[in-house]
C-alpha cells in the first residue's frame, strides 16, 4: 500500500528521463545522420538489437526495453569517436551493467522466491530502467557536458572527453553495484544488518547490508567501471573516479533505503534514482577538488 501511494516518484522519474532522453534522440539521429550516416545506424541498431534482447530473456519488460534502447542509443551517442567502432563507446559499459543485472537477478532466484524478493518475472519496468540509466543518460549529454566545460569549475587538464564521462560512469557503476548487492546478499549474506544500526535483520530488508552482499557490488562497480574505462580509452584516472563513485552511491543507496525508504517517504525507484545522482556527484566532486592529482 504504501508503495502504491509513492507510485507518484516513479512518474516523476519517467517524466524528468525519457522526455529528455527523446528530445537528445531525436537531435542526435537527425545531426548523426546527416554527418555520419553510419553512425547513426550502428547506434540505433544496437540499441533496438540490446533492448529486444533484454525483453526476449524477461530482463526488461516491453516499455522497459524501450527505454533501455533509447538511453542506450544517448550514451552511445554522447561518446562517438573517430575511427568510429561502436565496441568505444558507452555500449560496453551499459552493456556490462546489463549482463551483470541479469546473471546476479537470475542467482539463486529460488530461495528469493521464498523470501518474496525476487524481481518480477516480466523484467524491469520503464520506471526501474529510467531509474537506474537516466541519470548516466543526462550526465553525458551534450547539453550537460557543454555546461561542465563552460562552468569553469573544473581545471583545464580534467576536460577531456573520457574524464567528464566519468560522471556518467559512476552512475552507471553504482546500478550494477546496487543490483548485484542486493540480489547477491540475499542469496549468500545470510543475516545482513542495518547500515545505520548494524543489527540483524531478515534478508531484503531496506537498508541491509552484508559483507557477501557489499563485495558483489564492490565487485560490479569495478567491472562496469572497467568495461567503460577500456571502451573509451580514459585510462587509470576514469577507472577509479567510476569506481570510487559507483562505491559512494552503493552506500549512499543502503543509507537512503535504512532512512527514507524504510519511513515510507521514498519508493525504490527514488532510492535508485537519488544513488546514482549521488554516484555522479561524488564523480563530480573528485575532479573539482582534485584538479593536479587528476591531471598528474
Amino acid at each position: 500500500m504504501a508503495q502504491s501511494k509513492l507510485e507518484w516518484q516513479s512518474k516523476l522519474i519517467l517524466l524528468l528521463v525519457l522526455p529528455f532522453a527523446g528530445a537528445d534522440l531525436v537531435l542526435e539521429i537527425h545531426w548523426w545522420a546527416l554527418q555520419a550516416t553510419p553512425v547513426a545506424v550502428w547506434t540505433v541498431d544496437l540499441s533496438v538489437l540490446l533492448g529486444l534482447v533484454t525483453w526476449k530473456l524477461h530482463a526488461a519488460a516491453p516499455w522497459g526495453a524501450f527505454a533501455g534502447a533509447a538511453i542506450t542509443a544517448c550514451l552511445m551517442f554522447s561518446t562517438v569517436t573517430f575511427p568510429y567502432q561502436p565496441w568505444h563507446t558507452a555500449l560496453m559499459p551499459v552493456l556490462a551493467v546489463a549482463v551483470l543485472a541479469f546473471v546476479s537477478t537470475l542467482l539463486g532466484r529460488a530461495k528469493k522466491e521464498r523470501l518474496g524478493t525476487a524481481e518480477s518475472r516480466r523484467g524491469r519496468s520503464a520506471s526501474q530502467v529510467a531509474a537506474n540509466l537516466g541519470v548516466a543518460a543526462i550526465a553525458s549529454s551534450a547539453v550537460v557536458q557543454s555546461w561542465s566545460i563552460d562552468s569553469r569549475w573544473f581545471a583545464q587538464t580534467t576536460l577531456s572527453p573520457a574524464l567528464l564521462f566519468a560522471m556518467a560512469l559512476a552512475a552507471l557503476a553504482e546500478a550494477a553495484a546496487d543490483t548485484a548487492s542486493s540480489e547477491v546478499g540475499q542469496v549468500f549474506g545470510g543475516l545482513p544488518r542495518m547500515i545505520t544500526t548494524l543489527r540483524q535483520v531478515k534478508p531484503g530488508r531496506n537498508g541491509a547490508i552484508s559483507l557477501a552482499g557489499t563485495l558483489a557490488g564492490v565487485i560490479a562497480a569495478g567491472l562496469v567501471a572497467a568495461a567503460g574505462t577500456l571502451a573509451l580509452g580514459g585510462g587509470r584516472i576514469m577507472f577509479a573516479i567510476g569506481c570510487a563513485g559507483g562505491i559512494f552511491g552503493l552506500l549512499f543507496d543502503s543509507l537512503l533505503g535504512a532512512t527514507l525508504e524504510e519511513r515510507g517517504w521514498l519508493n525504490n525507484d527514488a532510492v535508485n534514482f537519488l544513488s546514482t545522482i549521488s554516484a555522479a556527484g561524488f564523480a563530480v566532486g573528485l575532479l573539482v577538488l582534485f584538479p593536479r592529482f587528476l591531471g598528474g
